[in-house]
């Protein structure tokens, strides 16, 4: 029976309160998990001998493993708040988790291709994810939050979109379907153009948008202040 009742736990997607773990582990943060045990696997593809092949196996494999990694971002959310079990460890990792799979991509491309990644491109596009988490930190700390914008959200795809063509076009040129040809160079420096404008345009967003709401904060805590203070005036004025 106690196995049998463990076994429905799992079932039901609390392998944690089975093992005597946490309640806050359930599958959407086990997938944003995986999601960040990712970046290591990425890392290691690129930069590693071993999977080099006549056939492109190394850039099959490496834009395989981080196209995956890129559909858990959505997963782990949809199913979070699909099954009620949003937790606050959730909103910890899955920024986090989304923050290492960039990082981690342009860097070793950077090492991988640098005839299409330079290294201030990668500069560019990690600065932009640690100005949006020092944002959202500020406002969270403020008492408000900055809700992702469908800039934001373009961006990640134009992400995905330019890291698995630069990855391809390290092998391949153009891929050539004899009625069609796919210039996979061509995309890829597209790709990462466009990306690079899109994610300084989306930096741009997201602080116009936390400095619109902080200074509307700012004033209503000018006009609370004056508003305090005449009262105390009023209140500690003489009678006549």
């Amino acid at each position: 029976m106690e196995h049998n009742h463990c076994l429905s736990h799992f079932i039901d997607d609390s392998v944690g309160s089975c093992l005597g773990w946490p309640r806050p582990v359930n599958l959407p943060n086990y997938i944003t998990t995986a999601r960040i045990f990712s970046v290591p696997l990425l890392i290691w593809i690129l930069s590693s001998s071993r999977f080099h092949g006549v056939h492109g196996e190394q850039e099959l494999l490496a834009s395989a493993v981080f196209i995956l990694a890129s559909v858990t971002d959505g997963l782990d959310g949809f199913l979070a708040r699909r099954r009620g079990q949003v937790t606050t460890l959730g909103m910890l990792l899955d920024p986090l988790a989304d923050k290492l799979l960039i990082a981690g991509a342009f860097i070793s491309l950077v090492q991988f291709a640098p005839r299409i990644v330079s290294a201030w491109i990668a500069v560019i596009i990690i600065g932009r994810e640690f100005l949006v988490t020092g944002l959202r930190s500020i406002a969270a700390q403020e008492g408000f939050t900055i809700q992702a914008s469908d800039v934001g959200k373009f961006k990640m795809v134009v992400q995905i979109v330019s890291v698995v063509a630069v990855i391809l076009a390290h092998h391949w040129m153009v891929w050539d379907f004899k009625y069609f040809i796919f210039p996979v160079h061509v995309i890829a420096v597209t790709a990462v153009w466009f990306m690079v404008a899109v994610s300084l345009f989306s930096a741009g967003d997201y602080f116009w948008a936390f400095w619109s709401k902080i200074d509307k904060q700012a004033e209503r805590r000018r006009r609370r202040r004056v508003f305090v203070m005449k009262r105390s005036r009023k209140r500690d004025a003489p009678a006549t």
